[in-house]
């Protein structure tokens, strides 16, 4: 019934818009890059930003704005997923892994004229600590909590007890942030770009600000929506915010400490429609976009385009919900519906060459991935075989999936959700499909209202942690699973300093969870992004983390 996987690496290798937007598009598609080199480049991505304050975001849209615009003590390499200096040129650890020291960079200015020191990194992370109120919510400080866990005083019974402990700054460039104990999770948490460092102005403007409303239906404080309102230090700054239009304008900030941005303006745009974002690039109205369709890669090629594909470093997976769903608490209806699924079409028919279907819920590009683990390779009499031993031969599920979007783990959702759902009604069960858009679609799998749904990760830095921590370090409502030894298991794990011996703990977790089988892995897949013939494009990052300012138009 079931067997065990053999490693396989995974390759690594480098509608219409709505008439508002053409509007604008092709008004700026008349000037030409190669004859005005302060033309603004334009990129569409999949969806709007959702705050210029990135600290409340937990989206790789928000985080793709961000990070032009604000950096972090710790960042990685261009084009890689090594650990560098940010805001930090240097750092440290104690042997315990507690206590980090942050040598910064001499002479950073924020766009506000502000300059960087120790005071300003430890003011930051001071007022994270001590947010209250809607602050706390998930919704709204998901990176901070998943990173530090809980705050100065959890106003929220919930909530663990924080790992931060403090910061101080030793002397004007020397930050040293004591932490409770070790854990796997730094030194790649101080380079997520939810802790975009702020000025010490930005500080002081919005010392007071609040978020309202209540949880599901929060509404952010107004210097989150205000380009300018907050100063970073990035190679950009933020000039507009049009809502309407989705798009958000950048400007190259002249004082920056690096090297200075190739482009003089960046426009970001929300194009959710591949389709629309294709029609775009050959139109001339954007100069490259991100999620290629894996179908659109070779004739953008033979087009004239350019298409890096980024490394692997993502996984798809379709959740099982086990306290809403009293059919889905039976492990061996999961094993059915495991063994129902035929992924390898997946990867073959919908996923970008060099996908490959997964067989744990993190990629094999890392450090922890098991050879040992239990497969459930697609056999479909043996799924109906056994929903009929579970008594479950009309099972009727809710199956969600969303649309409006793409996503680096998932090009076609609704495609991918079809061939489930085949597979799945070819073994006699009923399934009653639920869409949401893209906004709707993570509350309502988090709280537990979707029995089937699909979703994924791209990874935020180089540890199994980020992948496994994510989803089965706590009870949580999006998979209504509950096991406390798995959860111990994953905490003794990432606090385990010495690395073999926390890789072996890692590997040892994977089988683990492929033997309580909370969902299916389906596949990872190395997504790709377009930019046209007359740009030279940035490195492309596996973490989907470019830098823009590495970018520019190219030279007649």
């Amino acid at each position: 019934m079931f067997t065990k996987s053999s490693r396989k690496p995974l390759a690594l290798l480098a509608a219409a818009a709505s008439v508002a937007l053409l509007a604008t598009a092709c008004a700026e598609s008349e000037r030409d890059p190669a004859a005005d080199s302060s033309a603004p480049f334009v990129f569409a991505s999949a969806g709007d930003i959702k705050s210029l304050d990135p600290f409340l975001a937990s989206d790789g849209e928000t985080f793709r704005y961000s990070r032009q615009v604000y950096e972090t003590l710790l960042e990685h390499e261009s084009g890689g997923s090594e650990i560098v200096g940010g805001l930090a040129e240097t750092w440290e650890q104690s042997e315990d892994g507690t206590e980090w020291t942050f040598n910064l960079r001499d002479g950073v200015l924020f766009h506000d004229g502000d300059e960087l020191t120790a005071e300003v990194v430890c003011a930051n992370f001071d007022r994270w600590h001590n947010l209250t109120g809607a602050w706390q919510s998930s919704n709204n400080s998901y990176y901070w909590q998943t990173i530090f866990g809980g705050f100065a005083e959890n106003e929220d019974e919930g909530l663990p007890d924080s790992r931060y402990v403090s910061c101080e700054a030793t002397d004007e460039l020397t930050a040293v942030i004591t932490i409770s104990e070790y854990s796997s999770i730094f030194p790649g948490g101080f380079s997520l770009a939810a802790f975009g460092i702020l000025s010490p102005t930005s500080l002081e403007t919005i010392a007071d600000a609040e978020i309202t409303g209540e949880e599901g239906s929060y509404t952010l404080p107004d210097y989150t929506s205000e380009p300018g309102a907050v100063a970073g230090t990035g190679p950009f700054t933020a000039q507009e915010w049009n809502r309407d239009q989705a798009e958000v304008t950048l400007a190259r900030f002249d004082d920056y400490w690096g090297d200075p941005a190739g482009f003089e303006t960046m426009i970001l745009r929300a194009i959710p429609d591949e389709t629309a974002r294709r029609q775009a690039l050959e139109a001339g109205d954007i100069h490259g976009y991100d999620l290629v369709a894996p179908a659109d890669v070779e004739p953008l090629v033979e087009a004239g385009f350019q298409v890096p594909t980024r490394e692997v470093f993502n996984v798809l997976y379709l959740a099982f919900q086990q306290e809403t769903s009293e059919e889905l608490a039976d492990i061996e209806v999961r094993r059915a519906l495991a063994h129902a699924v035929d992924r390898q079409r997946i990867v073959d028919t919908i996923l970008p060459a060099g996908g490959e279907v997964a067989t744990q819920f993190h990629p094999d590009t890392l450090d922890g991935w098991s050879e040992d683990v239990t497969t459930y390779d697609y056999d479909p009499e043996l799924a109906e075989e056994m929903l009929a031993d579970a008594g479950q031969e009309d099972l009727t599920l809710d199956f969600c999936y969303p649309t409006e979007v793409t996503r680096p783990y998932m090009p076609a959702p609704r495609d991918i959700f079809d061939v489930i759902s085949q597979d799945l009604e070819s073994v006699g069960v009923t399934v009653e499909p639920k869409s949401f858009e893209w906004t709707e679609y993570v509350p309502n799998t988090d709280s537990g209202e979707c029995s089937l749904y699909l979703l994924g990760w791209t990874g935020d830095y180089n540890d199994a942690y980020n992948f496994l921590g994510t989803w089965f370090s706590v009870k949580n409502d999006a998979w209504g699973m509950d096991e406390p030894e798995l959860f111990d298991a994953m905490a003794e794990a990432s606090g385990n300093p010495d690395p073999e011996e926390r890789n072996a703990a890692y590997q040892g977790l994977n089988e683990q969870i492929m033997d309580v089988l909370p969902g299916l892995p389906i596949s990872s897949s190395p997504p790709s992004i377009v930019f046209a013939e007359n740009v030279n494009p940035p490195e492309v990052s596996p973490l989907t983390q470019e830098n823009f300012s590495e970018g520019s138009w190219k030279e007649d």
